[in-house]
């Protein structure tokens, strides 16, 4: 058997188990079956905006709504992997201006499990596939600590 240190960054990011919830939320969202031929990892292409792609894109502008909605997701991912982790249900609130400024917030009954402040939204994303697991395993490792340290306020 192989040992995961000899295994490329990228294999290993794609069993993470923050990449396998996003693609379960990714593939829900797949109504009518357009998505079915299409692989696991391929639905999650838009998120790698590399140095090339982000040099292409403005400094300053607007978020299109496929953009808004990728950020959505990518938090919901982490919602329900908190909540898988903790049993405590976990809802994401976004507030955002038109021009790509402002919060999301994910909320565990009364408690602020996850806080990100939001910029330049129209520029979301990662350079690789292994980084944008790294990043949404911290974001759901600091949802499930905080509920671990505040569990009364969470399970109000």
């Amino acid at each position: 058997m192989s040992d995961v240190l000899d295994l490329p960054p990228e294999t290993v990011a794609a069993q993470s188990p923050f990449i396998r919830q996003l693609i379960v939320i990714w593939r829900a969202q797949d109504t009518h079956g357009t998505w079915e031929g299409k692989a696991d990892l391929d639905l999650l292409e838009p998120y790698i905006v590399d140095k090339e792609k982000r040099r292409q894109l403005p400094i300053l502008g607007d978020p299109d709504p496929e953009t808004i909605w990728r950020l959505e997701l990518f938090f919901n991912a982490v919602a329900l992997s908190i909540e898988q982790a903790t049993g405590v249900m976990v809802s994401p609130m976004l507030k955002m201006s038109h021009e790509g400024f402002g919060r999301m917030v994910l909320i565990g009954g009364r408690l602020v499990v996850v806080n990100k402040q939001l910029r330049d939204v129209h520029r979301f994303g990662f350079d690789t596939l292994a980084k944008l697991a790294e990043e949404g395993g911290k974001y759901v490792q600091a949802g499930v600590d905080m509920i671990g340290r505040f569990p009364d306020v969470a399970r109000y």
